[in-house]
């Protein structure tokens, strides 16, 4: 649970898009996985300038953790939540259980920075980040989408979160940007698999992450109604298309062969899915 190179410009980007980190709460406390140097740039680059000598009292502040760096990027409340009190979080809280009433819809924003995958019970979980959220507010989520099995309990498809943060559930999804772990690596904007009219799917050969930026527009009771997948969705209330029946599909061992050579020669993103973005 940390915040890396991507991380910071993933939040940095947020924020210049309107979001408010006021009432900050992350999931996890998270720590500063990003050397000086390289935040130092980040922030210039922000309107935020601070000397070699500012940016070693950042990490030095509070150890390493991120608190310093929030509040320089506009947090006064900040929480972390953690089912232990083995990193000193300030609600110790086991996500697997439904959250205390007193901080339903207190955050401005609520940040999964790699925490959920590690819980059992990842609905009821969601739900609690959900519930965290204050009306006009945002959850926010650097969660594990591709080859990370054995990381944690779960990888998620942007299929799962484009299902849950709707207007039925009392929010609406801004972005989810797909980016594979590696320095500097590029950010590919996913579209709704419902808009796509099929299976958003990526097959490559490196770990790979999702941000996910969704805004609290209703206080509504989330999850009362379990997601459905939106082409099985579709097929069952007869919008899918009768000609995408008669689609020609290749033989299966074709497929595997175009997808290798796809793998190898050309980007796994398929453009008709994944729309590259600029980086914050």
């Amino acid at each position: 649970m940390a915040l890396t190179d991507q991380e910071v410009k993933l939040l940095l980007t947020a924020r210049a898009s309107g979001v408010s980190l006021e009432r900050f709460c992350m999931i996890g406390r998270q720590s500063l996985r990003i050397d000086p140097g390289p935040l130092r740039r980040l922030l210039h680059g922000a309107g935020i300038v601070l000397s070699r000598e500012q940016i070693a009292a950042l990490y030095a502040e509070q150890q390493g953790f991120s608190e310093p760096l929030l509040r320089l990027l506009g947090a006064s409340e900040i929480d972390s939540v953690d089912a232990s009190t083995y990193e000193q979080a300030t609600i110790v809280h086991d996500m697997n259980e439904p959250i205390p009433e007193h901080l339903k819809n207190r955050y401005t924003a609520v940040l999964d920075g790699g925490s959920l995958e590690h819980v059992f019970n990842f609905p009821r979980a969601l739900a609690n980040c959900m519930e965290l959220v204050v009306v006009g507010g945002h959850y926010l989520a650097v969660t594990p989408a591709n080859n990370l099995m054995g990381h944690g309990f779960y990888q998620f498809s942007p299929e799962l979160f484009f299902r849950v943060f709707t207007a039925e559930n009392g929010f609406v999804i801004q972005r989810v940007i797909a980016f594979e772990a590696l320095p500097g690596a590029a950010w590919h904007e996913v579209m709704d698999p419902a808009r796509a009219g099929g299976r958003v799917k990526l097959a490559n050969r490196r770990p790979t992450y999702l941000f996910v930026q969704a805004q609290k527009t209703a206080h509504v009771r989330v999850l009362s109604v379990a997601p459905q997948q939106s082409d099985y969705a579709a097929k069952w209330s007869g919008q899918k298309k009768k000609e995408q029946r008669f689609k020609i599909k290749l033989p299966l061992a074709a497929r595997l062969f175009v997808r290798e050579l796809r793998s190898r020669f050309l980007s796994p993103f398929d453009p008709r899915f994944f729309r590259k973005v600029e980086r914050g």
